[in-house]
């Protein structure tokens, strides 16, 4: 058995693109624990296809690294609020964190939301002040703001005495002194070594193991990911697993796992304070304590933000349903969304009175959009509804999740952006004038003044404003319209292809969401009019061809080029009467009521239902 004196376990925490996932993979070349001629990827620790194609983390991993005679391990964690549930559970694991700070952008929303849960945790940080090469940076203000930061969050003496390391993780270089850099990663590895503690855990208690993480292997099943808080685990072990309803069961510990780098090695045995994996435990779920038989004591439940944002699934009903995706039934949509459930805390899943709907319930639009992306990718098809903030109710008073928003805009659209705010109900908070011709703003908006602002934040700044937000608290209900889109959308009234000639006729009407040829049913929506109201046209409509040569010939006529929407975008755009269809290979906006008659009826009874109440 290792001592634990030589363990170090650490989190490395920090914004969106602050570089973490980047720090890890120099970590993990420098620490010798590849071979001279293994090739190693770049951001090795991103393994999910969305995550390489996003450059994001999404889900916590794990690995190790010995230096000198310390075994290291490291868990690096989500930066994007949605994925909180992660970050969360992930500080129970560890002992120190590494805060990962931007040397330009310096601390940001996430900054401060990853950094109140390590807080909270009693958790020793070290500051990683990374990009310090970049031509603009300012290391010293920033470790100034980051100072600033911890005092507010309530920080003790001790937390605030953490040390600085100054890197830059892209060229794999450190030091302790903000002027020049050592080529390699030794400063930031000597800093954890002496100021990171070992476990104290006791090996001589009786077992206790939090699953804290979950990974799913074809041969081995479900393997359980966690920290053994006190005594020792070994291969072939009775145990007794603690649900969280608080039954106990018995079960046999088939293999058992440590980390070495980007690999799992199998051990005998683990002691208190180790971070294993363990397989051949059927049912057993995150949260759930694995304790010794004889003497059962369970950890106390891990406490998981609540879900802020929620959506219905529906079974795809739309004229080309079944055409692009395997799995089309509502059994096959329930057993998903509630495999889903067993590796991610953060999602709720509640039945409808329809067995085909089914409402899923997040911690915000990317949380949700990245579920359903991996199911289209899995040859799902399905709809969803716009999605709705969750709003609960505290002694009477409704209450509804406000969001810190933080934007770095060019000075000469801060008007604009500040009048589009306002009119969602956003309240300014702090703004920073860096003197460059940017501004940074800092407001508190409702949630739902965020959902479909991306774009026409975007628009205001002519591309170059950068908007991150991160979920601040529960607020009193903001009464009146909040957000939504003002214009109405161009319904298509038949089935059919559309054709170059049925868009030429209605492109004065708005902007198009297709091109030429692509097919299209009743009830779909093919555009955005330039007013407020919804209106039917004819996207199929073929030319009437005669004999007479036209004077105006069609030879020249150019078409403007189409609004394609990704999937967030789609999400985002949607009114409540309206659905996305999601299939693997297409993206459509629909309305809920396809046919024009039905849908006027409809839109007749809620005026009428409207007038009454």
């Amino acid at each position: 058995m290792h001592s634990r004196e030589n363990i170090r376990n650490i989190a490395i925490i920090a914004h969106v693109d602050h570089g973490k996932t980047t720090l890890v993979d120099k970590l993990l070349q420098q620490s010798g624990t590849f071979r001279e001629n293994e090739q190693v990827t770049e951001r090795a620790m991103d393994s999910g296809d969305i995550e390489r194609e996003r450059g994001i983390t999404i889900l916590a991993k794990n690995t190790a690294v010995t230096y000198k005679e310390f075994l290291i391990n490291i868990m690096d964690t989500p930066g994007h609020a949605d994925f909180g549930g992660e970050v969360e559970r992930i500080m129970k694991m560890v002992d120190g964190v590494l805060l990962v700070v931007d040397a330009f952008e310096g601390c940001m929303p996430q900054t401060k939301f990853v950094l109140r849960k390590a807080l909270e945790s009693q958790l020793t940080p070290i500051v990683v002040v990374n990009k310090i090469d970049r031509p603009n940076a300012r290391p010293d203000e920033v470790i100034d703001e980051v100072l600033e930061l911890f005092i507010e969050l309530g920080a003790n003496d001790d937390q605030l005495d953490f040390p600085v390391v100054y890197a830059s993780a892209l060229n794999g270089t450190s030091s302790l002194d903000p002027e020049k850099q050592d080529e390699n990663m030794l400063a930031l590895y000597d800093t954890i070594t002496s100021h990171i503690p070992a476990p104290t855990e006791d090996v001589t208690l009786p077992l206790q193991f939090l699953v804290t993480l979950m990974d799913y292997n074809e041969y081995l099943g479900r393997i359980a990911i966690g920290r053994v808080n006190r005594g020792v685990i070994r291969q072939g072990q009775s145990v007794a697993v603690m649900t969280r309803e608080g039954q106990t069961k018995q079960a046999r510990i088939e293999k058992l796992f440590g980390f070495q780098g980007l690999k799992r090695i199998e051990v005998e045995e683990a002691g208190a304070g180790d971070i294993i994996a363990i397989a051949g435990i059927k049912d057993i779920n995150i949260g759930e304590t694995i304790a010794d038989p004889a003497n059962p004591e369970a950890l106390p439940v891990l406490k998981i933000d609540e879900p802020t944002l929620q959506m219905t699934f529906i079974v795809n009903n739309s004229p080309f349903a079944g055409r692009e995706g395997k799995w089309v039934t509502s059994r096959k949509l329930r057993e998903r969304l509630f495999k889903e459930l067993e590796t991610d805390v953060s999602l709720r899943v509640d039945e409808t009175d329809s067995p085909d709907a089914f409402i899923v319930s997040g911690r915000g639009e990317l949380h949700l959009g990245i579920l359903i992306e991996n199911m289209r990718r899995e040859g799902f098809e399905m709809q969803v509804s716009k999605p709705e903030v969750i709003v609960r109710v505290e002694n009477g008073v409704k209450m509804e999740p406000i969001e810190r928003l933080l934007i770095d805009i060019p000075e000469e659209s801060m008007g604009s952006v500040m009048e589009s705010l306002g009119s969602r109900k956003a309240e300014m908070v702090n703004m920073v004038n860096h003197g460059n011709g940017q501004v940074r703003l800092e407001f508190l908006i409702p949630a739902r003044g965020l959902i479909g602002y991306r774009t026409n934040f975007l628009t205001l700044t002519r591309g170059y404003g950068i908007m991150n937000h991160a979920f601040d608290s529960y607020g009193p209900l903001v009464g009146g319209q909040v957000g939504g889109r003002h214009q109405g959308v161009l319904v298509s009234s038949e089935n059919g292809s559309s054709t170059l000639y049925g868009i030429l006729s209605i492109e004065d009407r708005g902007i198009l969401f297709l091109q030429p040829g692509a097919e299209v049913y009743e009830g779909m929506i093919v555009g955005e009019h330039t007013r407020d109201n919804d209106i039917i046209v004819n996207i199929c409509k073929e030319k009437q061809l005669n004999n007479i040569r036209s004077a105006g010939k069609d030879d020249t006529v150019k078409m403007k080029t189409p609004r394609l929407y990704s999937l967030e975008q789609a999400l985002e755009y949607l009114n409540d009467d309206e659905y996305c269809e999601i299939t693997p290979k297409s993206i459509r906006l629909r309305k809920k009521i396809l046919n024009k008659a039905e849908r006027e009826r409809a839109e007749k009874h809620r005026k009428m239902a409207e007038a009454n109440s």
